[in-house]
């Protein structure tokens, strides 16, 4: 592959070889490149012209492709490491979006992840201090454990736990490895799990709640969060917050502070409960990707374009079907018996 890239390229910088050759040639060999008239001077000048344009439309054609080869190979490598979210899991519409602070990136400090398990649909969505590319180290060590952890963790606190540590050796070979390590890496996150009947139980090391599209918009609340990874332990005892329950219909939406922060040319704060709650108004539940797109186009207008962090959201909606307590069921069944 090596030889066939080299091959590539100097077949490729051929022409403007074969360009500067021809003006050397040119110089040393023709009569008339040795005149001093007006005419002579005009032809050389004329010759030197048609080498130069072939010269620099030789090596940008070079540089486009190997630009072009580049951010190929780049996109590749962030679509691994924030994968795209499948549109359905176990029974939930998913989409999410996210945009970088790092102009051509498409992948900065915030991450997130959705996994069915045998407890339900178990969500991960955190923020890594800083934004742009240098906190990009930090979300593949987070995310890559959080991928095993929450189907080998029966509890959400084990694999909370394993985050903390993925982090611990992460920011222990940043120190070890390259100068200038601060050792202040952290990170904020939200873990969740959704169960079949769309209970909510989650863990919260300092990240924004996620609202709740229903009847109305409004904040799932697990009581005061854990402060983030990094800085202090994880206390001994690690309980899952039960947060209520999604009904069929209803959309829970998660995202990353940069959001609710993203300020406009006047310093305004980006109205996300507003944007929510005009969503919400629509007579049907809104669609999750059409939810995720509207939602960063509004950032982008609210912006210009010019956003100071990263910004992630991910939408899930409980498209399963409902099921009547098992109470009530055996309840009719009694009353049918009884009357037959």
């Amino acid at each position: 592959m090596i030889r066939i890239e080299a091959r590539a390229r100097v077949v490729a910088l051929a022409l403007p070889a074969i360009w500067g050759a021809v003006a050397v040639a040119y110089e040393l060999t023709c009569p008339l490149a040795q005149e001093d008239g007006l005419g002579a001077r005009m032809t050389s000048s004329a010759v030197f012209f048609a080498v130069g344009t072939g010269l620099t439309a030789g090596v940008r054609r070079v540089l486009l492709r190997e630009l072009a080869q580049l951010s190929e190979v780049a996109k590749a490598a962030q679509r691994v490491l924030l994968r795209p979210l499948p549109p359905r899991l176990d029974g939930l519409a998913v989409a999410a979006g996210q945009l970088s602070a790092h102009r051509g990136a498409d992948v900065g400090g915030d991450l997130y992840e959705a996994v069915v398990t045998e407890r339900g649909v178990r969500v991960v969505m955190g923020d890594v201090r800083g934004h742009g590319l240098a906190p990009i180290g930090t979300v593949a060590a987070v995310l890559g454990s959080f991928r095993e952890a929450a189907h080998d963790e029966r509890e959400l606190a084990g694999v909370l736990r394993r985050l903390e540590r993925a982090l611990g050796r992460h920011v222990d070979g940043v120190e070890g490895g390259a100068e200038g390590a601060d050792g202040e890496e952290f990170v904020t996150v939200l873990l969740l799990e959704i169960r079949p009947d769309g209970s909510v139980f989650a863990l919260n090391c300092g990240h924004p709640w996620p609202y709740r599209l229903g009847r109305g918009v409004g904040r799932i609340v697990g009581g005061e969060p854990l402060p983030p990874l990094g800085p202090f332990p994880l206390p001994d005892a690690l309980p899952a917050r039960y947060c209520g329950r999604i009904l069929p219909g209803e959309v829970l939406l998660l995202h990353t502070d940069g959001v609710e922060d993203a300020r406009d040319a006047a310093g305004r704060f980006f109205p996300l409960h507003r944007a929510l709650v005009e969503a919400a108004a629509a007579p049907a539940s809104p669609e999750p990707d059409e939810l995720v797109g509207s939602l960063r186009g509004a950032l982008l207008r609210h912006t210009g374009g010019r956003s100071g962090d990263d910004m992630a959201l991910l939408a899930l909606r409980n498209d399963r079907p409902r099921v009547p307590r098992q109470g009530c069921a055996q309840t009719a069944n009694l009353r049918s018996s009884t009357r037959s």
